[in-house]
């Protein structure tokens, strides 16, 4: 079982808090896409014949291809890989791009999945944000892509930024279980070094964040979706029971992926290995034949951290017999360090998995940390 990762490096404008690596110029998409065909073809061997059971579009803007764009990177993953007859094949897509011709032409794909990037229903906030959708155009894109047959749907939000009342979070929740929508990926907003929002806030342009309004909105988020049926299966992903995604919950469980397109990364195992964040570069390379990428062989405690890291985040929890897998005799050490969190109520333990509790998912990543080899 195994993922691949298409990162489409282009957007119609730059957000003001994103850091990933995006072109608002759409000049050398012909040949970006070209270049990604070339690298799924070098790469054929990377995943070692394992059936591939998700697809991902990510970036950027992948909504911005054409049906036959999307096609021709399907057909060139179908014919290297054995693909699973039910594998996920997830588009990212802001809403303004989903009208109703393309979500026409993307039943011609075998594109079954959409995360649609809606962040909030408030004009006020989309604009703070520098998105180029309105709330509009959010409800609209999830209604046509259910009209049209699309029902596996996630909605991304975001909450802990100055305009957003603890009354407008409740309604941006309130519209999603309206919508039917079966799955929400929601994002406490950071300030990312570099991003127009980081100068905003160094100028004092813009306040900072505020870390107790960050927290607060999240118990709401925890609350609401545990009223409303959902399942908190990772700290940032909620769904209704069957429709996690399984693209995303590979990546936390230790699962194969490769990533192609500029700055994507790959994972089997015992390596990581990252693509040039730049995609003037990353074409120029491939047109050599050789890989734009770098790698890093994972050591023990690689493997141990890594482990600890995506696990704790899950409703599955940290298996400690898997730990001792990686490690033996690593379970025992981690113990003694978990103390403190039991003692706390942050973290509980059943038979062999340690779980998080809802106090202890507030401090995630701290705890993560403090785990750490």
């Amino acid at each position: 079982m195994a993922g691949i990762y298409i990162h489409i490096p282009f957007c119609k404008q730059a957000c003001h808090y994103c850091d990933f690596h995006f072109s608002t110029s759409l000049k050398y998409k012909d040949e970006l896409l070209h270049a990604l065909v070339k690298e799924i073809r070098l790469q054929k061997s990377y995943l070692n014949n394992e059936t591939v059971e998700t697809i991902y579009f990510g970036g950027g803007t992948p909504s911005l291809l054409e049906a036959d764009e999307i096609n021709l990177l399907i057909n060139t993953i179908t014919e290297l890989h054995t693909v699973s007859s039910n594998a996920e094949i997830t588009l990212e897509a802001n809403p303004d791009d989903l009208n109703e011709a393309k979500i026409k032409s993307l039943r011609q794909t075998d594109v079954n999945r959409f995360s649609i990037g809606i962040q909030s229903f408030f004009d006020d906030d989309l604009l703070w944000m520098n998105r180029v959708h309105r709330s509009r155009d959010a409800e609209a894109s999830v209604k046509r892509a259910q009209d049209a047959g699309f029902e596996n749907i996630t909605a991304d939000l975001i909450y802990g930024y100055p305009l957003l009342s603890d009354t407008k979070w409740k309604q941006n929740l309130d519209k999603v279980f309206e919508l039917g929508i079966p799955h929400i990926s929601a994002y406490s907003m950071t300030v990312e070094p570099q991003t127009a929002l980081a100068a905003f806030i160094s100028k004092k342009k813009q306040p900072p964040m505020n870390d107790q309004q960050s927290a607060a909105q999240f118990v709401v988020l925890m609350d609401a979706m545990t009223d409303h049926g959902f399942e908190h299966y990772e700290i940032s992903n909620f769904c209704r029971p069957g429709h996690y995604s399984r693209h995303n919950s590979n990546y936390w469980q230790g699962v194969k992926y490769l990533g192609i397109g500029p700055s994507a990364h790959s994972y089997n195992g015992e390596a990581r290995q990252w693509n040039i964040a730049n995609n003037a570069q990353y074409i120029q390379v491939l047109e050599t034949g050789k890989l734009p990428a770098e790698t890093e062989t994972l050591t023990e405690e690689n493997r141990l951290n890594e482990y600890i890291m995506t696990s704790i985040r899950t409703m599955w929890g940290l298996d400690l017999d898997k730990l001792n897998s990686i490690a033996k005799a690593s379970a025992d050490q981690l113990l003694i360090e978990a103390r403190r969190y039991f003692d706390n109520e942050w973290i509980t333990q059943k038979d062999n998995t340690l779980y998080l509790t809802p106090t202890g998912k507030l401090y995630a990543d701290n705890i993560a940390a403090g785990l750490f080899f």
